[in-house]
This record gives structure tokens, sequence and C-alpha cells, in this order.
């Protein structure tokens, strides 16, 4: 073909015997036995035909590299032929013949002939060495157990597993499958502690062996998702689970693919609306007014939301809510009042928390949904069963007037603003404080839903994103929306989290993207500040803004041919977004 019969033969690998091993390059089991010992071989570099060569068009590819990875995913695949094919023409060899001897022997379980072997295929890691000899020689102790062969597996167990040094702990429980072969529970230890076979065994010894001597299995997959999610992460708009990845093109989604048109106005409040907040499965929204209520509105299967309690009872503006992890029981937090929790889904009020002399300031669940958290106006936080009885308060400066209130997803840490620049976390178990301290005087925070990120709300119109796991390490800022008079509260949302939103003073909504910190979208059409907004955790296309304008807005996708029948208030049309909602 095209003058290749001119061209100078490529080399061949080298092969271990006549039928080769190419079977053990993908793992397979139908292999040929090596004739020989590990001791007729030498240790040598892989042929290095072609290796400093660099391909594409960035200059860091090597060919040799680049050749090697394609081989072995042929072989993964199956493609035996085509692997053995590619060796041969590229004259670039997988492995070396000491590694393919290696790889054969523990297929074969020659365990004393493979532990020599090791130690000849270039591992210069001693600790290494130990550790792979170590997986060898249980390997081989378990297979003579198997074999009822107890008497040569103590002698490994003695004579060589223990000389290595290697793990005490595990070398004890190993012995206890001689000395007691069955748990207290009848079973086998022998079976508890070997969950391994020798496909396993070569795969474990792969990753823990530096890979320029044995690539690891699937590494050309691994390479090819890392590359996939690196776009994916990178894309400003990418916003849906049911979003496909080809191979084919470089990933990109559109701007269709977030909340941009106000789907719906609720308009059942007769004043300010200053909180908003989804229920964990997503299926409610509550909103908190200062014409002191709260409302529960229910989303249907269309994603349309409609009243299904108002709740009355505060005798002062309703400041904040707080859902049940079960989404059966809210929360509402009057403005240095009480805290009411209320039935979902007959809207009656199960139980008033209140403190003699002293107003309640905020509210939060424990995870375990057992317990409830209020601050105080006297600046402590206390802790409630849910009939009412108060079973711990922590007093001292734990919280402010005006505050947000937090608990980790472990039900460990208690989070809130202890000073105007500082957030206290609180571990409720050992009593030890941890701090974030900021610049500048913090106005609101919210918790992400893993507990590993915290959005601060600042005086300064920014918001800053803090990494909380260990020391907290300040790792994002989000600028451009208008804070200057009142409290203004962001959020995570989308899929993964991985956007942040915002109210603003400008009646407008706005969206970054998390890890770029890039604004995505400001979101026009409150006619009053927007005080609150809240992401739908199960629809990543859905938000809600509360606003001063005394209404609350979904937010959904940009469909324009799309009709939304309830996207009216009050019998009257609205006009948001410069187009009349139909």
């Amino acid at each position: 073909m095209g003058g290749v019969e001119d061209e100078e033969p490529a080399l061949k690998r080298t092969k271990l015997s006549s039928k080769g091993l190419v079977g053990l390059s993908n793992g397979s089991s139908s292999v040929d036995r090596v004739v020989g010992s590990s001791s007729d071989l030498m240790a040598r570099p892989l042929s290095t035909e072609g290796d400093d060569e660099i391909v594409g068009t960035k200059g860091i590819i090597k060919r040799g590299e680049f050749v090697r990875i394609i081989t072995k995913a042929l072989y993964s695949l199956g493609y035996k032929k085509s692997g053995e094919h590619l060796e041969e023409e590229s004259g670039i060899s997988l492995n070396s013949s000491v590694v393919n001897l290696f790889m054969q022997q523990i297929r074969d379980g020659d365990w004393d002939e493979s532990v020599a072997t090791l130690n000849k295929i270039g591992v210069e890691d001693e600790s290494i060495v130990r550790d792979a000899s170590f997986l060898i020689l249980e390997q081989k102790f378990f297979e003579l157990l198997d074999g009822d062969k107890v008497m040569d597996a103590l002698k490994t167990l003695r004579t060589e597993i223990t000389q290595l040094c290697v793990d005490s702990t595990r070398i004890r429980e190993l012995s206890s499958c001689i000395v007691s072969p069955c748990g207290r529970d009848g079973s086998s230890r022998r079976d508890s502690l070997r969950a391994r076979t020798r496909l396993t065994l070569l795969e474990e010894l792969q990753e823990m062996i530096p890979p320029n001597i044995m690539i690891p299995e699937k590494r050309l997959e691994h390479l090819v998702e890392q590359a996939l999610l690196l776009q994916r992460e990178a894309c400003l708009f990418h916003n849906s689970l049911e979003k496909e990845m080809s191979l084919y093109s470089d990933h990109h989604c559109g701007k269709t693919q977030m909340p941009s048109r106000t789907l719906q106005i609720l308009e059942a409040h007769d004043d300010e609306v200053w909180f908003v907040q989804f229920s964990h499965d997503g299926k409610y929204l509550a909103t908190a007014s200062n014409d002191r209520t709260a409302i529960i509105w229910e989303v249907d299967i269309n994603g349309e939301l409609s009243m299904k309690h108002k709740l009355c009872g505060h005798q002062k503006p309703v400041s904040s809510v707080s859902w049940s992890p079960n989404g059966q029981e809210l929360l509402t937090c009057g403005v240095e009042e009480a805290v009411r929790r209320w039935d979902v889904s007959t809207g009656k009020c199960l139980q008033v928390y209140e403190k003699n002399g002293y107003g309640l300031i905020s509210c939060a669940w424990f995870p375990c949904g057992k317990y409830i958290l209020s601050g105080l106006s006297d600046r402590s936080v206390c802790m409630w069963e849910l009939d009412g009885n108060e079973v711990e308060s922590w007093k001292g400066q734990k919280t402010l007037k005006i505050s947000d209130l937090e608990i980790t997803g472990d039900g460990k840490h208690i989070l809130s603003i202890c000073k105007e620049n500082a957030i206290l976390f609180f571990n409720k178990e050992t009593k030890d404080e941890r701090f974030i301290e900021e610049d500048q005087i913090i106005t609101s925070f919210s918790l992400s839903k893993d507990s590993r990120f915290l959005l601060v709300n600042l005086l300064n119109q920014e918001i800053h994103l803090w990494n909380i796991q260990g020391d907290p390490k300040l790792v994002g800022k989000y600028k451009s929306h208008r804070r200057s008079r009142f409290v203004i509260r962001s959020c995570f949302g989308g899929v993964k989290q991985s956007f942040i939103s915002s109210g603003s003073e400008d009646s407008q909504v706005y969206i970054w993207h998390r890890n770029s910190g890039d604004l995505v979208d400001a979101l026009p059409g409150h006619s009053g500040a927007v005080n609150c907004v809240s992401w739908n955790p199960a629809n990543p296309h859905m938000l809600a803004s509360a606003s001063d304008d005394r209404t609350v807005r979904i937010w959904g996708l940009k469909c324009l041919d799309v009709k939304y029948p309830n996207a009216y208030s009050n019998g009257n049309n609205h006009h948001c977004n410069g187009g009349e909602l139909r």
C-alpha cells in the first residue's frame, strides 16, 4: 500500500515464547506459561524508538508514552491483534520482557518466582518493592489455606511475610485465620479478610508499581474522562444532568440551560417578602414576609406553584424559615419573637418555641430531625426538643441580633455570626471554637449542601466563597450586585451547585459561575430590592427570588414557544423581561 513495502520493517517487540505474552497485556487468563525463569532476564529499559519525539500541537505529549497508552487501551478493550500489531509497527513495546514475565508469574501463581522477578523490573523505591512483595505473599498465604496446606501457609507467614516488616496489624489478622478460622458469628475469617483474585492482585500491583514500568489499567479512559470533566467544569453555562458529552467535539453549553425568564409571579403577600427557601426535595417553597405571615407553596409536576397554606400567628414580621430534613415540617421565625413549627400537609402549628424575656432571632433543624436550634436576642444559642423542652444553651457571644444560623450535615458544628466581621464554627460536642474573619461587616451567609463551603455576603458588595474543610480558605469572590442598606442573601444552586445566585438592591437577580467567578446573568423584573434567592435542589432550572415589591418570582428556562398556563396572578397579565408571560 502506497510504498509501505519499501520502508524498513518495524522492530518487533521482545517475546518470551513462540506464542508471546499478548494476553498478559490486558490481563487475559489464557496465557501460555513462559519457559525459563527470571534469572535468564536482565532488567532493561523499554525500546526507546520514538520515545523522545513529541506529538500534538502543544509540545507536551511524548510519542512513546502516547503509543504505549493506546496499546494498553487496545488490549483492555479486547483488541489483542490490534494491540500486537501496534507494538510491532511502532517498535514501541507495551512492557519489557521481564515485566511480561512478572505478570505471567502472577497469573500462574508462581509466587516465589514473581517475588524474585519483582526485584528485577526496575523499581528503585525499596518500600514499593516491600509492599508489593507483601501483597504477593499474602495471596500465596491464602491460596495455601484454600488448598488445606495449613503448615505451608504458617511457614509462609512466619518466614516470608513477617520478615518484610510491613503492616503488623494485617499480619495479626492473617494469623487469626489459622488460630481462629471462624469469627464469633460463625463466618470464615479467611473469607472476610480476603477479597482478591489473581486478576485484582495484578491490578493492585499495577497501581503500586511506577507507571513508566507498568501502565495502570484504564489509563487512557482516565485521561479522557479527566479532560471531559475539566471541560464541563470550565463551561460557563453547564446546568443539565442530561447533557451528553462527546469525544468528537469540545464541550460547550448555551445560555439556554440557565434560568433567565420569569415563569410565574406569586403575589399573595401584603408586604415586603424577606425570605424564600425550597424544601430539600424541591416539592415545596416557603416564603416569609414583613406582613407577619409565611406561605407554603406546592410545586406540581409541571413546575407550576400554587399556594398550599398561609401560616398566620406571628405577632411580628417573619424573618426566616427552615425546612425539616424530611420536608414534612417547617420552622418560621418572627423578628425577636418566637419560632413556630408547622405541619406542611395540614398547615397546623405544632409547637411554639419561646423564652421569657428574650426574643428568638433565627432557627435551624438538626440533620436528625429530632432537635431544632435558635439564636436568642441575648446572643446565646439554644437547642430544643421538638416538644419545646430546652436541651442545652450555649451562652456568650455566639450570635448577633440579626443572624443566620446553620448546622453542618454531620450535626456537630453550629455556624453563626458571632461578631460583625466573624463567623463562629462551634463544635457542640467538644465546645471547640473556630472562626472565619473578614475585613468587612458580614450581613449573611449560606452553607453548601455538602457542608464543605460557605458563602459570605459582605457590606462592601462582595460575596466570598470559603472552603471550610480543615483550616478555612478563601477560594472565590463574586461582585456586581448592589447592597447598601438591607440584608441581601445569596445561595448555591444548579447542577452540583455549580452556580452562585444573589439578590440585589438594584432589583435584579445575579448569577455567577462558581468556579470561575464570571457573571453569567443579571435578571431584571422586580421593582424593588431582591432580598433573598433560592435554587430548587431538585430542578436546576428553577430559581425563586423574594423582593420588597411584595412578590416572589419563579425563574426558568427561556423557551419562548412554551406556554405556562399558571403564569398569571390575581387575573392580571404581568410583563417581565420585555415580554408578556404566556
